[in-house]
């Protein structure tokens, strides 16, 4: 099955950031579509999403609350780091010129048979691999 689109850590991470309650609601928008399976992303995505609720939210988020937020999103189609996507993302990176994490992006959408991606950090119009990102806070 071809999941078309693919979500970036920033829209997840807005999505239960109290601090931007417009892009909050964009974000909710999306990933409620993930859960029920239209939206792809990637297990970094997941981890740098735990990373940036417990280390860079003010006030951080505790871990129970952590943990049950997860629990929410398990039902994302994710997908995996291996050799082959990290070979990948340094073509990415060499083809590309971005931060190696982007190119992992990059390539996890390209993997996940995406058409879009879904960030605020990429170059909104900017296709890479075929993947055209598409800024959803426009």
């Amino acid at each position: 099955m071809k999941i078309p689109e693919f979500l970036d850590t920033n829209v997840l991470v807005y999505a239960y950031d109290v601090s931007d309650p417009p892009k909050r609601s964009v974000a909710q928008g999306l990933v409620k579509r993930a859960v029920a399976g239209e939206i792809v992303a990637s297990s970094q995505v997941l981890a740098e999403f735990a990373t940036t609720l417990l280390h860079k939210l003010s006030p951080p988020a505790r871990p129970e609350d952590l943990i049950t937020i997860l629990d929410t999103l398990s039902p994302i189609r994710l997908v995996a780091t291996d050799h082959g996507l990290v070979r990948r993302a340094i073509e990415a990176r060499a083809t590309y010129g971005l931060h190696f994490w982007d190119c992992m992006i990059v390539a996890a959408a390209e993997r996940g048979g995406c058409e879009q991606l879904w960030s605020e950090d990429l170059n909104a119009g900017q296709e890479y691999f075929g993947v055209t990102v598409v800024n959803p806070f426009n």
